[in-house]
């Protein structure tokens, strides 16, 4: 990786990368945080124990 990119740089190759992702519904939006939310109260009772 090149650690010499301006922030204006970093900026333009993000938005790049965004164009290129496909748009997110809200429905997918839930079920990931509904997934995510399963992920960390699974880790969270591992640690306690």
């Amino acid at each position: 990786m090149n650690y010499k990119v301006s922030f204006q740089e970093l900026a333009i190759i993000q938005q790049r990368i965004l164009s290129k992702q496909q748009p997110t519904t809200l429905e997918k939006a839930k079920k990931q945080v509904e997934t995510l939310k399963n992920i960390s109260s699974q880790k969270s009772k591992k640690q306690r124990c």
